[in-house]
């Protein structure tokens, strides 16, 4: 028998099937630096439900031995999360690494220099997509990220800004974490309220084929956490209106918030 809980969002997406949508849900995890139990309890997650997931790997802090281990994962796909992870904000001013508070110059080289590392670990697997710590750059640093090799950029929720024709934005909408109440996984009858409410939005609005996207945080992950994600998969992936999507697919010609 189905847990309750997940009972309104599986009746949201009968609605989408017998309107003939389809939603495309994907994964992104944040803050990868090394091998670990928690990411092999994430690789794990990722082969039982064949789910890619975009993995965003901190460059000056990811150790050799990452590389090795995703050799044997190929579902968790990497890619660049800024630089060093460092807050350059005031006290006082919401945490960005890639804010207005450092000569532009300086930042563009050190994304640059930030991509060459990840390059020679990775090689073609790495995805040319960029994730900045807390989900948070300039307009104006992201519209070099063309020019530096990019093709994608994911933050959260509603950022945008003009980007060329072929460059992808594609934001997550779900965090799975609560981090203002002691940085646990939320309560299941929280995010499945807040995914029906975010698809009844878009159906009746009669919004596109927007993706849903979960944000994940493996290394912060508590048993609660995991046991939400794992519900909240298992009660999703299986529904003929759902489709977890390659992540070269999603980030290819999409250009969407």
């Amino acid at each position: 028998m189905s847990n309750p809980i997940w009972a309104p969002l599986l009746a949201e997406l009968d609605r989408w099937g017998t309107e003939g949508r389809r939603l495309r849900l994907w994964l992104r995890d944040d803050d990868a630096i090394a091998p670990s139990p928690q990411l092999d309890r994430l690789a794990a997650l990722a082969e039982h439900f064949d789910a890619p997931v975009l993995l965003a790997v901190i460059p000056f802090l990811a150790q050799p031995a990452l590389c090795e281990r995703l050799r044997s994962a190929p579902l968790l796909q990497p890619c660049q999360h800024g630089a060093w992870h460092r807050n350059h904000a005031p006290q006082g001013e919401k945490k960005s690494e890639f804010g207005s508070h450092r000569p532009r110059e300086i930042v563009i080289a050190e994304i640059a220099a930030a991509r060459r590392r990840l390059l020679d670990l990775f090689g073609p697997a790495l995805l040319p997509v960029f994730v900045p710590p807390w989900n948070r750059i300039e307009r104006d640093i992201a519209s070099e990220l063309p020019e530096l090799g990019f093709s994608g950029l994911s933050c959260f929720r509603h950022f945008s800004f003009a980007a060329p024709r072929g460059f992808c934005v594609l934001n997550t909408q779900i965090d799975i974490i609560d981090w203002h109440g002691g940085r646990i996984g939320r309560p299941a009858p929280a995010i499945a309220e807040e995914i029906v409410t975010e698809l009844t939005r878009r159906r009746e609005a009669e919004i596109g084929e927007s993706p849903l996207g979960l944000l994940l945080h493996h290394r912060d992950h508590d048993a609660g956490a995991w046991a939400v994600l794992d519900a909240l998969l298992g009660s999703m992936v299986h529904h003929p209106a759902v489709e977890l999507v390659g992540l070269r697919q999603l980030f290819s010609g999409l250009n969407t918030a």
